[in-house]
């Protein structure tokens, strides 16, 4: 049985339910297009200073585990995967909670799916493609903020509009071992 929507008599109840159909308008607007161009909130740089970086020894990922493809390769994408699987070093990092990141990738069809165990806040060197997956790593958070909508010679009319932006869950940033065109050949 549908239930008939009541009559609103008075004209604050009309205003408030123009002020829900425009807010249900606004999210109903939202595509995936629209979130991506979403401003980023910034996030701080790895918290390691580069004499860290260069005391550490070099540690190379590997994949926990992995699970061969049913399909085959496609050869057309030989030149983008043989770029892409080159090992990069990067630090990973958790915004969110500050632990080991566990990820799956599978670049490309016809190659293995694997899981990797990802240690954050220090340089570890990793495949391209990995290193690239994790940084695609991020939502968009929304809320509802109250702005003014008009006024006439009453008052002034609020209404919640809905505001979105992305926060970058994961992310990995390239390793800089370049040392700088104003220091001297050992660095100091």
């Amino acid at each position: 049985m549908i239930e008939k929507k009541p009559k609103i008599q008075d004209a604050e109840m009309q205003k408030l339910e123009a002020q829900f159909d425009e807010f249900d308008k606004q999210v109903k607007d939202l595509t995936l297009d629209r979130m991506n161009e979403a401003p980023k909130e910034e996030t701080e740089g790895p918290k390691i200073a580069q004499v860290d970086i260069d005391k550490t020894k070099d540690h190379y990922l590997r994949p926990a585990r992995v699970v061969m493809a049913a399909q085959k390769f496609n050869e057309k994408f030989r030149k983008d995967y043989e770029f892409d699987k080159e090992y990069v070093q990067f630090i990973a990092e958790n915004n969110e909670s500050h632990d080991l990141i566990e990820i799956w990738t599978r670049p490309y069809g016809g190659v293995p799916a694997e899981f990797w165990n990802v240690p954050v806040g220090k340089p570890v060197w990793g495949p391209r493609y990995l290193a690239e997956q994790i940084r695609r790593r991020n939502y968009h958070r929304l809320h509802m903020e109250d702005k003014p909508t008009g006024s006439d010679g009453v008052g002034q009319y609020y209404g919640s509009f809905v505001v979105d932006k992305t926060i970058q869950r994961l992310d990995a940033r390239p390793v800089s071992t370049r040392k700088s065109v104003f220091m001297g050949v050992n660095g100091s």
